[in-house]
């Protein structure tokens, strides 16, 4: 569903990502981790769209996001560390304008509207102004704008920033619900946790090179000693000696 081929990304001198290769199949849930800098929102921005890469290519569902951008992009549904708003639109008219920019104008889409705020605990907040939420409401939002054309991928940067730990459980129950029901998750955190909970596959990038790729339990071979995923993440970029 996502394929990654030699994908770089210079800034002048700055190599944010060198030779990048992925390949995450359809309802993986994938794990992608990396300290501050180590290339991982650049990445994701490069998968998306939003930065052309120096090299290589991003195929989503058989499309390259560069020369096939609308068509790839049909089957994305991103959530960006730092998501923009509409303050001055109630959270109903909100979406109601994602369902324009997607052309859903199907008859059920109103009832879809109402069993997603249902679900991410927004129904008394339907008409509320967004400049009025929390950032926590703010995010509870985002994904109903993110899954509500059905995406086929799912491209998630920090998927529980500002949530209270309810709010995080039911972010969490929701996209391996996804993963099970053959969405394909592309999950960028620092929250090591959350990865060796849910993620099929994990991958490490540091200074922009990928130092590991596999199952938690195949990274763990790497250095048999550590007991988690935080000790072997520290040990491979070189957090721990």
């Amino acid at each position: 569903m996502i394929r990654i081929e030699n994908l770089s990304k210079d800034f002048g001198n700055v190599k944010a990502v060198i030779d990048l290769n992925l390949e995450i199949k359809k309802g993986e849930f994938f794990a992608f981790l990396g300290p501050n800098a180590a290339g991982k929102t650049t990445t994701i921005k490069l998968m998306t769209g939003l930065l052309r890469p120096t090299k290589g290519k991003v195929f989503i569902g058989g499309y390259d996001i560069q020369t096939q951008g609308y068509e790839a992009k049909r089957f994305i549904g991103y959530i960006p560390e730092y998501p923009y708003f509409y303050d001055r639109l109630t959270a109903r008219e909100f979406i109601k304008f994602i369902t324009q920019v997607y052309n859903l104008n199907d008859l059920r889409i109103s009832d879809k509207i109402e069993e997603m705020f249902k679900l991410f605990g927004l129904d008394d907040y339907k008409d509320t102004l967004i400049g009025d939420f929390s950032h926590g409401l703010r995010q509870r939002l985002l994904y109903v704008a993110t899954l509500i054309h059905e995406p086929q991928v799912l491209i998630i940067d920090e998927p529980l920033i500002a949530l209270d730990p309810q709010a995080a459980r039911l972010v969490k129950n929701i996209l391996k619900e996804k993963s099970r029901q053959g969405i394909t998750i592309f999950m960028s955190t620092h929250i090591l946790s959350i990865a060796e909970e849910l993620a099929d596959k994990i991958a490490i990038i540091d200074k922009g090179l990928l130092v590991a790729e596999g199952s938690f339990q195949e990274l763990k071979k790497i250095s048999p000693a550590d007991k988690n995923l935080e000790d072997v993440f520290l040990r491979l970029t070189r957090g721990l000696t």
